[in-house]
């Protein structure tokens, strides 16, 4: 019997939002194949469903033309890429060497852009196309002291699947989920322990922190057919976004 189901990818699909990710697919139906350096510590799994690990390093781009064809070749296309993997540890510019900066660059814009070129190269010819979402994140949209060159790159993906979406149209369409602050396994790296969690959280309008399945919940969406006319689109999953910080600072009540 021929299998019927999306066949995705999810780079970065190990652990952290990108597993998230790949949850949602799964319990969607998909076929989901995640990649990334090294396995993930446990099989990532929903609905009774395990998606796929294939070992890639993404920035390597004749590596990542290889993992898709294999991935093609096996499953018979390729429907939807979700470009998720990605991150920065925190440091100053001026306590930063270039080369440093330049890896981080590679891996939030350069990695993706590779992925995206292997996967339109099989998505065009198939069909019914294909999809792509980059994860993005509003360090992109703001000022990201501590983290410049990832918010660089991020403001760069943004724009970059703004003229996929122009150059692939109509096969693929092209998005970016511009995520806010998000809860994983790693947050306390970022935010401190469960309190520090606690007082970021109440930043948000909403409340709390993003869950990785609220990011996979978004990337289902785009990739399906509700969403067959949103193309080049930014959506913003951040509960709200940031209060500006002269309401704080403020002596007057709001």
């Amino acid at each position: 019997m021929t299998d019927t189901r999306q066949v995705v990818v999810v780079t970065g699909g190990t652990r952290g939002v990108g597993a998230g990710i790949a949850r949602s697919f799964l319990a969607a139906g998909a076929h989901v194949v995640i990649c990334a350096r090294r396995p993930p510590d446990e099989p990532v799994e929903e609905a009774g469903a395990t998606a796929e690990f294939r070992p890639l390093d993404l920035r390597d781009a004749a590596a990542t033309g290889h993992f898709f064809a294999g991935v093609a070749a096996d499953h018979g296309r390729v429907d939807c890429l979700v470009n998720n993997a990605g991150g920065t540890p925190f440091g100053l510019l001026a306590e930063s060497s270039s080369a440093r900066l330049a890896k981080i660059v590679e891996l939030n814009l350069l990695a993706p852009l590779h992925a995206s070129l292997s996967a339109y190269e099989l998505m065009r010819h198939q069909p019914g196309g294909g999809s792509i979402t980059m994860i993005g994140s509003v360090s992109g949209t703001r000022p990201s002291p501590g983290s410049a060159a990832y918010g660089a790159a991020k403001a760069g993906l943004e724009n970059l699947a703004g003229t996929m979406a122009v150059e692939w149209a109509p096969a693929v369409r092209v998005n970016t989920v511009v995520l806010g602050l998000a809860r994983t396994e790693s947050a306390a790296l970022h935010y401190g322990d469960e309190e520090g969690v606690a007082e970021v959280a109440r930043t948000v309008p909403l409340g709390r922190l993003a869950d990785p399945s609220d990011v996979g919940d978004a990337c289902v969406f785009l990739a399906s057919d509700r969403a067959r006319y949103i193309s080049g689109a930014a959506l913003r999953l951040h509960g709200g976004g940031e209060r500006p910080a002269f309401l704080a600072a403020a002596s007057v009540n709001h």
